[in-house]
């Protein structure tokens, strides 16, 4: 499914739950969870082996992937990837690091937010005025959901070229409800690729199979086109 949403030079694995017999990890990443409850311990597997899958579709062996600083996962050093993990669904997308600047996938449940205070420290106005539209207009789509993760495909794409937080004013998302695209404008100073500052995102969407799920991926070749 998330591979839709990317180029092929992105090599994608998924599932839709934790296979009966659990994945096995390797020692470090054993030593992660081994404190944590069974259902983290599930997706945490599920999730690096699909992660496994998707880097042997690039010609690569397995290795251990570990949660890095604010939990992101640390790759090879010639690897680009994100992973997400939601009830029913785990996902990994990876690329070469000569091909792919930054990549970023979220997906979440097809249901509304929690509440209205969630949905005011996720958004700010501008997006609650859009997303009131997009209600109206497509109310089968949990817009306020898709926004989210939205916003969380764009911090996984900015926290590598960054190493910084991105707080979710810090980005206004506009989304287009019939081309399954959506553009992240940064509002704080964008990173810097060879020589070039990023001032969004470009990213894509859908919402099926219960889920609402975005992908943001930066190509070496789009950004040079911009110079």
């Amino acid at each position: 499914m998330i591979e839709e949403l990317l180029p092929k030079s992105v090599a994608v694995a998924e599932a839709f739950g934790d296979p009966a017999v659990p994945p096995a990890l390797f020692a470090e990443e054993a030593a992660c969870v081994a404190n944590s409850v069974p259902s983290r311990q599930a997706e945490f597997r599920t999730v690096r082996a699909c992660a496994r899958e998707a880097l042997g579709q690039l010609g690569m062996g397995p290795v251990p992937i570990l949660p890095g600083t604010r939990g992101a996962p640390r790759w090879p050093t010639s690897v680009v990837g994100s992973m997400t993990h939601c009830a029913g669904y785990r996902a990994a997308a990876v690329g070469f690091a000569e091909d792919l600047v930054t990549v970023g996938v979220d997906a979440e449940p097809n249901r509304p937010l929690p509440d209205a205070d969630v949905l005011e420290a996720v958004t700010i106005a501008e997006e609650r005025t859009m997303l009131a539209g997009l209600a109206a207009r497509q109310p089968d789509v949990r817009w306020d959901r898709l926004l989210f993760s939205a916003k969380e495909s764009v911090y996984k794409a900015w926290y590598p070229l960054t190493g910084r937080p991105l707080n979710f004013d810090e980005a206004l998302i506009t989304v287009d409800p019939t081309s399954g695209r959506f553009f992240a404008r940064l509002l704080v100073p964008g990173p810097v690729w060879a020589g070039t500052r990023l001032t969004g995102f470009n990213g894509a969407w859908l919402a099926r199979e219960g889920l609402v799920v975005t992908a943001i991926a930066v190509t070496s070749d789009a950004v040079r086109e911009t110079t």
